[in-house]
């Protein structure tokens, strides 16, 4: 080991000379990067030197394409590590790296400029519009990564703070405190020194008023401790996290919010997307995973316009009911898996439409599209629906869409047989 190592850490000459022992063994690596005394090795173990490149990111040998194993830990603590790497790093194999930036610019404004004064932000909109999508991109705009967690009915604050929670591993049974998703996220701060972001994704499944309750407190007075750990520094918190969430408002939520989630929380609506922004993303989606020669792509881009505008009433003034363009693409996956050669695979679900890409649009529709409006829609919305799908199956006469038809049919005479209609 030359001189330097010995006494300052490990430069980019030790970690050239280390490099098969660092990628062999996960204690050489973490030992290594602990000790960087130059951003030139972890740029190195990264594989962002062009002149000693390396085959793999030394994070995904040995922590995997994702997940926040002990290496990526390593490298988020590491001083020498730029805020970019780290971000890089913590979101490795995240999906929304494949996506612009399409709200409006006032929404990106808005929820850019509550993050800055401190202010946790919920997004707001009907399904589909990209809200889960959109937070994503603000934490990784704002923070060097982030964790996302859904809220489901059973939440209670300590999900959110902390509880205690029992431990099986020493053979009997003990007791210890499990820092909540908010407490977790501060700790997260505090032990890579750079800002964090926790999503919590469709809030409105939870009793609101009931997970954040000492929450609004601690938002107002940020020297209020929230947890206590078994050992270590209490926690409060910390104006480096960004606390990120996603609601589904519709009209049967909107009035449950109470003022104590408004006043504390900025309320950013995505409601809807030019048509420009919109074919953005219907054409990347198009060409990018659909075979021309199989599905007509520019036709099926006029359906999904269409039926959006129809729907949220962008045509004529007239909604049948909110629905975000985002849903369209499970269409498209769908279509790109059933409707692609069988050749080169095993996959018994892979080209099962591949000689029918009519009849495969229509059911794309009935498993992904009707089901979602019709789980949200009222008995006059169904009736509008069935006459809005009927018309559309007359138009795009390319595409089969009767079985979508027929779903929402089926429906319509349930509703109809349970009112007493029929």
């Amino acid at each position: 080991m030359s001189k330097s190592s010995l006494n300052d850490g490990y430069n980019l000459e030790d970690a050239i000379r280390l490099q098969a022992e660092i990628f062999r063994e996960q204690d050489t690596a973490k030992r290594v990067i602990n000790g960087a005394n130059d951003a030139a090795v972890i740029e190195f173990l990264l594989g962002k030197d062009s002149q000693n490149p390396v085959e793999t990111p030394i994070d995904e040998v040995h922590d995997g394409k994702r997940g926040m194993g002990e290496i990526r830990r390593a490298i988020l603590r590491s001083d020498e590590a730029s805020a970019e790497l780290k971000r890089e790093v913590a979101t490795r194999e995240d999906s929304v790296n494949d996506y612009e930036t399409l709200v409006p610019d006032s929404v990106l404004d808005n929820a850019l400029g509550a993050l800055a004064m401190n202010k946790p932000v919920v997004l707001t909109g009907p399904t589909g519009t990209g809200k889960t999508t959109f937070a994503k991109q603000l934490a990784k705009m704002t923070c060097v990564g982030y964790d996302i967690y859904t809220a489901s009915p059973s939440w209670t604050e300590q999900d959110i703070i902390g509880q205690i929670t029992p431990d099986y591993s020493s053979g009997q049974i003990s007791y210890r405190k499990q820092a909540g998703y908010v407490s977790k996220g501060v700790q997260q701060v505090r032990e890579f020194e750079e800002k964090w972001a926790v999503i919590i994704d469709e809030m409105t499944r939870a009793d609101i008023s009931r997970i954040f309750g000492p929450l609004y407190t601690a938002i107002e007075n940020p020297s209020q401790t929230i947890f206590e750990p078994d050992s270590g520094p209490t926690v409060e918190l910390d104006q480096r996290l960004n606390i990120i969430g996603t609601m589904n408002v519709s009209d049967r939520t909107v009035n449950e919010l109470d003022n104590a989630i408004t006043r504390r929380f900025a309320m950013i609506e995505i409601s809807s997307f030019e048509k420009e922004d919109r074919d953005t993303l219907f054409r990347n989606w198009g060409e990018k995973h659909l075979d021309k020669t199989t599905v007509d792509v520019d036709r099926l881009i006029e359906l999904f316009h269409r039926d959006y505008e129809q729907l949220n009433g962008e045509a004529d003034d007239k909604s049948i009911i909110q629905f975000g363009p985002m849903h369209y693409k499970d269409v498209v996956s769908f279509l790109e898996a059933v409707c692609k050669s069988r050749t080169d695979t095993d996959d018994p679900g892979v080209g099962r439409y591949e000689t029918r890409p009519a009849e495969a649009v229509g059911e794309a529709f009935q498993i992904y599209i009707i089901p979602r409006l019709l789980n949200e829609a009222t008995y006059p919305q169904i009736q509008e629906l069935l006459q809005h799908y009927q018309s559309l199956n007359k138009e795009f006469d390319e595409f089969d869409l009767s079985s979508a038809v027929e779903l929402i049919e089926r429906r319509h005479q349930s509703d109809e047989r349970r009112m007493g209609r029929s």
